[in-house]
């Protein structure tokens, strides 16, 4: 698992390298432009018993490498608040657990844009970097006929460690520019590394996301 983990991250790193790389080598013949975007994160973990979506928020700026009128690079720099929600429920048990985890993410992402009405239409992907800075684990219920509402930390270092400190994955982007610069604008987070020390399956990230934004 580990070895399989170190091949992934190393991959992500060089593509982001290389994406990298390639902006500043051709930055001197593009037009360059900058943007702000924000909205809301509907977020949880692949493997976690009856998961739900955990309302967060992201916050994003970024760069705009216009390569061409349709074709751009866009590095950026990110606030992601994800997590997860579940139930869980027997005879004696009745209680909800919700995750709560703030991230700090480093997209590179190619945008291809589609001339449509008065604006454009883009797409894009690209690989991701995050590192979870903070987190925490909210319990309220039944359990064992004793009523529990607990707030705990999560840990990301030391041999106790709770969750990874790094994520890494791909980010998948949809949405509208209009001629004036707003944005209106959906993505997807698919997380490929495993976030749970010694977990016997990996469990990832998923986020869907929508938000509106500006590029001026």
């Amino acid at each position: 698992m580990w070895h399989e983990k170190k091949i992934i991250m190393r991959k992500i790193l060089l593509t982001v390298t290389v994406a990298l790389m390639t902006v500043a080598g051709a930055h001197a013949q593009t037009q360059t432009s900058w943007g702000l975007k924000g909205g809301v994160n509907l977020a949880k973990y692949t493997k976690l018993q009856e998961a739900k979506n955990n309302t967060g928020f992201y916050v994003t700026g970024f760069a705009d490498f216009a390569l061409s009128p349709q074709f751009s690079i866009q590095p950026g720099l990110s606030l992601q608040g994800k997590g997860a929600k579940s139930d869980f429920k027997d005879a004696d048990d009745n209680f909800k657990n919700t995750i709560n985890v703030m991230s700090i993410e480093v997209p590179v992402n190619a945008v291809y844009y589609i001339p449509a009405g008065t604006g454009n239409v883009f797409i894009g992907a690209g690989p991701y970097i995050g590192f979870n800075v903070s987190g925490k684990v909210k319990t309220k219920g039944q359990e064992g006929g004793i009523s529990i509402d607990e707030k705990n930390n999560i840990k990301f270092s030391g041999d106790e460690k709770d969750m990874n400190r790094i994520d890494a994955g791909a980010n998948f982007l949809l949405g509208y520019k209009l001629e004036n610069g707003l944005l209106i604008n959906g993505g997807y987070n698919l997380g490929l590394t495993n976030l749970v020390p010694h977990a016997t399956d990996k469990v990832s990230n998923r986020v869907l996301s929508f938000g509106i934004g500006f590029q001026f």
